[in-house]
């Protein structure tokens, strides 16, 4: 197993490497999950044990929680508006995009649901890992969404404004060692407490849940260090590579062809709901746009600092997309298991 296991690191590791050099978006998801699949697909064996993947979770489930802050969450009551719009947004896009790939791409419910999940991929992972989803299709209709999404939405944004393009993202401070102890404890008791509650993802809900306790009291501010986290992020995607088998040239296109509907369906029904947001109160149109559209977190926080948006509530709004989606995609998940359940019992 230690060989094996040194071996299926090694993949992921050079899948991150190479993605980063290749300027691939989500680098640290995308990059592991390619090359460790192709490898999967040509007959090595590729294997990571629970503990570690409990650990992987807990790290991300940490990080995801850490973008909160006590201004960010004070200053939510200035955007009621704009914050129906996310929900309106994430409901539309998720709801009618797996809709659309039951119909369309002959997906089962649970795949088209977490396949068509506007973002959060490492939480849909988790979840399609632990829901016993077609994780092949999701990871590859997910990862072209990030990719098309990336490659798009600034078209998007040059094409609907005259910002400047040109993106950096600013450093923030890391969580002291006593914090991160004490974050990493209560987050790991409370994961194996939701497992034994078969929560879904019950490591990665119970890291998220804990670090936003912390950092939305005050009480841990900071961010988990770059390098657990991206360790972390390497190994969820070498995870997903691992369970990447089957892939037939027509699994990808089809993938391809559902991802750019998504992409392109879900650019739509964001823009219509920013002009309408707009118009009712007196939000810059960028700032909207930025806000709704279904990015990557960091990605879309550090384009609205270039682009000259309000950092903080696009900030906010997108933590408030990620916790939103934290409890409404088990939510569907489970409606969309038990509606499955009663037609395979007519």
């Amino acid at each position: 197993m230690v060989k094996t296991l040194a071996v299926t690191c090694s993949l992921g590791a050079l899948g991150a490497a190479l993605a980063v050099w290749l300027g691939m978006p989500a680098p640290f998801l995308t990059g592991p999950a390619t090359v460790v699949s192709v490898a999967a697909v040509a007959g090595v064996r590729c294997l990571i044990p629970v503990p570690l993947r409990n650990t992987v979770f807990t790290i991300i489930g940490l990080s995801l929680g850490s973008s909160v802050t006590p201004d960010v969450l004070r200053s939510a009551i200035k955007w009621p508006v704009s914050l129906i719009g996310v929900v309106l947004a994430v409901c539309v896009i998720m709801l009618g995009g797996a809709w659309a790939l039951r119909r369309l791409f002959a997906l089962d419910r649970v795949t088209a649901l977490l396949a068509s999940a506007p973002g959060h991929l490492s939480f849909v992972m988790g979840l399609s890992l632990d829901t016993g989803a077609n994780v092949t299709m999701v990871s590859v209709i997910q990862s072209l969404r990030v990719l098309a999404l990336t490659l798009v939405v600034p078209v998007a944004v040059a094409l609907l404004t005259d910002a400047d393009l040109s993106m950096s993202a600013p450093p923030g401070m890391t969580l002291s060692l006593p914090h991160l102890l004490a974050l990493t404890g209560l987050a790991v008791a409370t994961g194996f407490l939701f497992t034994r509650l078969r929560v879904p993802a019950g490591f990665l809900l119970a890291g998220m849940a804990i670090s936003l306790l912390g950092h939305g009291t005050g009480l841990t501010p900071g961010i988990v260090p770059p390098v657990l986290s991206t360790a972390a992020f390497i190994a969820m995607g070498t995870l997903i590579g691992t369970r990447f088998t089957g892939v037939t040239p027509r699994l990808i296109l089809q993938g391809a062809l559902s991802a750019l509907f998504l992409t392109f369906g879900g650019l739509a029904v964001v823009v219509a709901l920013s002009y309408a947001i707009v118009s009712v109160v007196d939000l810059p149109f960028l700032d909207v746009l930025t806000a709704l559209a279904p990015g990557a977190l960091e990605t879309m926080i550090a384009m609205a600092a270039v682009v000259g948006a309000d950092t903080t509530f696009v900030s906010f709004h997108h933590v408030f997309r990620l916790l939103f989606l934290s409890f409404a995609i088990p939510f569907a998940v489970v409606s969309a298991r038990a509606k499955s359940r009663r037609q395979s019992d007519l």
